[in-house]
């Protein structure tokens, strides 16, 4: 069986003008029994002229109607990536209570009003400091944010980084990374495998081979699998190749939540 899908985007994110069928379409054609859903909403985005704000009362819906639609060919999940952020914790808190999500991505994409993914997050500091800045930010989101399932892309700022992962390691950062590995484990929340690392020349994930190891040697054993795809073509992109790394790693499970629980499947 393929891979289930867990981080797909469609027309419903702002970055993405992916209609929601024609990702369904591909996760058919690559032979998926499943696919979630995960639309950004990211309240509060300063840096750009972008609304990550979804609009729930339209998403929820249509996204019950796909899914209804699509009964007896694939399962659609209804899942959502939320974008953490302290001041807006309450809000995230409703999100996550009062609309029936199969799956919550937690994600750190914003600090101080930027995102990684503008240069400008990096002007004036160095590679370190902009890195310790944004686990920082993603660890006390972690501890003080339990609205989500899976911490999506945990070194998502690495993608964006100037020299991208040229001078990057694990061990440089292992001080902010194993509390967040800890707090993830403590609240027996998963950790995202996310390939989209591998689509921007990284070489491995997000997070890092490295990560993903010290999550299973801590104790961690939920862990979910999903492309970013923002366009068909990438949806299950290089999952052969993770599903190797997982294993090697010491997982023999990965997780898709459905209602918000984990179900695990044989890799």
């Amino acid at each position: 069986m393929y891979i289930t899908d867990t981080h797909v985007h469609t027309e419903f994110s702002a970055d993405s003008s992916a209609p929601v069928r024609s990702q369904i379409e591909q996760a058919l054609h690559l032979g998926m029994t499943e696919i979630c859903i995960t639309d950004h909403h990211d309240p509060d985005t300063p840096f750009t002229d972008l609304d990550f704000t979804l609009d729930l009362e339209q998403y929820v819906p249509a996204m019950e109607a796909i899914r209804e639609e699509y009964k007896g060919k694939i399962r659609v999940l209804i899942g959502i990536e939320l974008g953490l952020q302290a001041h807006i914790a309450d809000l995230l808190a409703s999100v996550a209570a009062n609309y029936p999500f199969d799956y919550i991505i937690g994600s750190s994409h914003f600090v101080d009003g930027a995102d990684p993914y503008d240069p400008s997050f990096f002007e004036g500091w160095s590679q370190k400091e902009a890195l310790e800045r944004y686990f920082e930010a993603t660890l006390n989101r972690v501890r003080t944010i339990p609205d989500f399932d899976s911490l999506g892309h945990l070194d998502y700022v690495v993608r964006y980084s100037p020299s991208k992962n040229r001078f990057y390691s694990y061990d440089q950062y292992r001080d902010f990374i194993d509390p967040i590995l800890s707090a993830l484990i403590e609240q027996g929340k998963g950790l995202e495998c996310n390939t989209g690392g591998y689509k921007y020349g990284l070489g491995q994930p997000n997070p890092s081979a490295d990560i993903l190891k010290q999550y299973r040697k801590m104790g961690g054993e939920i862990v979910t699998i999903g492309s970013d795809a923002h366009e068909p073509r990438h949806l299950g992109y290089s999952f052969s190749q993770a599903q190797e790394l997982l294993k090697e790693c010491g997982f023999r499970y990965y997780a898709v939540y459905h209602g918000r629980k984990p179900c695990f499947y044989a890799l």
